[in-house]
């Protein structure tokens, strides 16, 4: 592992032990030439995904976009951190086991919402608000009384 600080090649390990939610190992590590500690997070990884936009243009998977696009969305909700990344861990397992290499941008923006929904409407409707590019107030009216949202019936 490649060292932040000073770009030296070898760091070592100095402690490992499984993160809060089991989905990855935390490793401390000590740069033995500047002697800067960071550490990493190490997660199974079953295969590499493939993104194909909108556009047409395929894109690797990244997990840290979908992290920050639901930071986003959940900015100032109270929503721990803990069950943001459970979240995230979730949705990356059924990417990877839905068997394809090559997922459409909408498969994981619809399961982000289905997931967003159970855990909090207010990052549920400001996420949908960029996915499906809303333009005017009358875009939310339609899409909170389509979700129920707006009448009281969500949670």
């Amino acid at each position: 592992m490649r060292c932040p600080f000073c770009g030296h090649d070898e760091t070592q390990v100095k402690d490992s032990r499984p993160s809060e939610d089991g989905a990855a190992i935390r490793r401390r590590r000590l740069c033995p030439k500047c002697e800067g500690r960071f550490t990493t997070f190490e997660r199974v990884q079953l295969r590499e995904l493939t993104i194909l936009k909108r556009s047409g243009r395929r894109a690797p998977f990244d997990r840290d976009k979908l992290a920050r696009s639901l930071s986003v969305a959940l900015r100032k909700r109270p929503v721990e951190p803990d069950r943001v990344e459970r979240m995230i861990s979730t949705i990356v397992r059924q990417l990877e086991s839905m068997g394809e290499t090559e997922l459409a941008s909408s498969t994981i923006g619809e399961l982000v919402m289905k997931h967003l929904k159970q855990l909090d409407d207010v990052a549920y409707v400001r996420y949908a608000s960029v996915y499906r590019d809303f333009k005017e107030t009358e875009d939310f009216a339609r899409f909170l009384g389509e979700e129920g949202l707006g009448d009281g019936e969500g949670r």
